[in-house]
């Protein structure tokens, strides 16, 4: 994945003259590919609101790159058997992560911009909030599916010492409803095959002459079965261990058998079907997204397609998926679509508190070609922008997202946002959220952009 820095300034002639600027001299040099990222006008409010919001949108910002961190390791865990084609099911809207970002476009038929910013922001929350209540009970029941199938699974492998025998033995290995005598099952270690043919049968008395049979083994030993008389099974077991041979206690129970075997059967097929199935259809949510496509206003002229697909031609595509693979690719596309309209929505509050009213600047995406360039590109923005540091000062201010000084939020200044890459880190599928807390994000005001070390970081 990519790394995108997110710039806001002043929208005056001046620092639009230095947006292109930027814009020659990243394409010349190959640092960047740069974008325009568009934010409608929202109805502003009072400037208590905006600090509350801040507040509030740096906290829902944190949650839901958290959900999306857990919905990208549930299609992980869910797609064990084929974790090659999990870049496919990460997408946005019918395409990758990255071109949804750089094409992005605000949602006004989900997201009105018309109504106040405390709406907007308590619909996404909403939205959000929904998703992690059906991934923590959908992944529960997937979790729980899987413990079972895993007990089962770790039944039928180890040594013969401590695994289960009902999927080895079969009913023609035992001497069944006989009210004398019983068949015992005996492992003898390998160097021992000839001491147990030799002597078995003294034992103890009342054994059954050649009625020895070796029916598996593995490194360790074989499995050899005896019959005997039902009164001297305790003095055999004693002799047999005086001997280094050890008997399992094990009774036939053909309906038990039967039982475990459908059983493992049924959840193996339970598991597959939640990857992949063509009978099971995945109801749609409330929360589903409506057809939505996206746009790109390029600010050079990159080779770079527009794409675009509906939620309905990705369910079409998804009819052979099982329920709980489809209900992750849909609501990871809604989950990160609203992820980048709350990234919006804080470039635009915090570049309202910054620069002041009227609201008039400009945002843009800025994606780095190369990490190695990265300083480069960094050189580039503090020369291109060197002239909103109007008034220079000794001292350097860092402020939290609820922090907000007055008069010197008026003066002109670059905002800064950072968008990094995350991997999945492997991880047992659940909604206890990541085993690391993300960082919590922070936008930095500094009151000279040259001298801004450590812009807002944020991880995918």
């Amino acid at each position: 994945m990519s790394e995108f820095w997110l710039i806001s300034a002043p929208s005056d002639k001046e620092n639009l003259q230095a947006l292109e600027r930027m814009n020659t001299v990243t394409s010349k040099s190959n640092l960047s590919y740069n974008t325009k990222f568009s934010i409608p006008d929202f109805k502003v409010g009072t400037l208590d609101s905006l600090v509350g919001l801040s507040d509030e949108l740096g906290k829902l910002d944190t949650f839901a790159e958290s959900l999306i961190k857990r919905m990208a390791q549930s299609v992980v865990e869910v797609m064990e058997d084929s974790k090659g084609k999990v870049p496919e099911n990460l997408l946005a809207n019918g395409v990758d992560l990255t071109s949804f970002v750089t094409h992005f476009e605000w949602d006004m038929a989900k997201y009105p911009a018309k109504q106040p910013l405390v709406s907007v922001v308590d619909t996404l929350a909403k939205q959000l909030a929904q998703i992690e209540t059906d991934l923590k009970s959908r992944t529960a029941a997937y979790n729980t599916l899987k413990t079972n199938l895993e007990n089962l699974e770790k039944k039928s492998m180890g040594n013969l010492f401590t695994r289960t025998l009902s999927d080895i033995v079969s009913k023609e290995d035992f001497v069944l409803d006989s009210e004398y005598l019983v068949t015992l099952l005996v492992i003898v270690p390998k160097p021992s095959y000839a001491q147990w043919q030799k002597t078995y049968e003294s034992l103890s008395d009342m054994v059954v002459p050649r009625s020895t049979k070796l029916i598996a083994e593995d490194n360790e030993g074989g499995l050899f079965t005896v019959t005997l008389f039902r009164k001297v099974i305790d003095d055999f077991k004693t002799k047999a261990k005086e001997n280094k041979f050890t008997v399992r206690e094990f009774y036939y129970d053909e309906k038990e058998i039967k039982r475990e075997r459908e059983e493992l059967s049924r959840l193996l097929s339970d598991k597959k079907q939640q990857y992949q199935t063509s009978c099971v259809a995945l109801k749609k949510g409330s929360s589903t997204f409506p057809d939505h496509k996206v746009q790109v206003t390029p600010l050079g002229n990159p080779d770079r397609p527009a794409a675009g697909q509906t939620d309905r031609e990705r369910e079409s595509e998804g009819e052979g998926e099982g329920p709980l693979l489809r209900w992750l690719k849909v609501n990871f596309s809604e989950a990160f679509i609203a992820w980048i309209h709350i990234k919006a929505l804080r470039v635009f509050v915090e570049s309202v508190l910054r620069y002041g009213l009227p609201v008039n600047f400009q945002a843009v995406l800025l994606q780095p070609h190369k990490k190695s360039s990265t300083k480069r590109l960094r050189e580039v923005l503090n020369s291109v922008f060197r002239h909103l540091d109007q008034v220079a000062a000794a001292s350097v201010l860092d402020v939290g997202v609820c922090g907000h000084p007055g008069t010197a939020a008026r003066q002109p200044r670059l905002l800064s946002l950072r968008l990094f890459p995350h991997r999945p880190q492997p991880a047992r599928l659940g909604a206890a959220g990541p085993t690391r807390p993300s960082r919590p994000c922070r936008l930095r005001r500094r009151r000279s952009f040259p001298r801004l070390r450590n812009p807002t970081e944020l991880r995918v």
